[in-house]
């Protein structure tokens, strides 16, 4: 007998996440991870992964394809990641990953855990300045409004699995 918490799970069982693709099934809050985030997406095509143009000031995210193709924009360009390949982007860095014309699946993994906190910088539709986002939990879903003047801006729901 060991000291260790083994666990288990079956991915497709997992619920959805509030998000606005798909599937989003947060694997690492299932198992209880505490040092990174593992998390299995699959988007239609245009659809974003899982925020708009944002950053993550202390906090890395990888990217690895599975099926289908992600387009990534960051600064330098538009990048794109086909089945097999991966993505790598460091903290502080800004990107808007959106799942390709046959859609994607993908695994998305960032650490450490305890700072994935998101910084959003999109133009509101309401004021039209680029603001960040701030969210607000309604039921399931979460609700972006513009942080600049308040109106709402998106609602992430749960995919069907939710």
């Amino acid at each position: 007998m060991t000291d260790h918490e083994y666990e288990h799970v079956t991915v497709e069982s997992l619920p959805d996440a509030p998000n606005p693709t798909r599937h989003k099934k947060e694997i690492d809050e299932a198992v209880g991870t505490s040092e990174f985030g593992f998390n299995l997406i699959v988007a239609d095509a245009g659809e974003s992964v899982p925020w708009g143009y944002h950053y993550h000031p202390d906090h890395e995210e990888l990217f690895y394809v599975l099926d289908g193709t992600l387009r990534i924009e960051t600064p330098d360009g538009i990048h794109t990641v086909e089945s097999g390949e991966a993505f790598f982007t460091p903290a502080g860095a800004p990107q808007k990953a959106v799942a390709g014309t046959d859609g994607c699946r993908l695994v998305a993994a960032g650490a450490p855990k305890d700072r994935d906190s998101a910084v959003i910088e999109e133009e509101c539709p309401e004021c039209g300045q680029s603001t960040d986002r701030d969210y607000r939990i309604e039921g399931d879903s979460y609700v972006l409004e513009c942080a600049g003047c308040g109106t709402d801006v998106d609602e992430l729901t749960p995919g069907p699995d939710g």
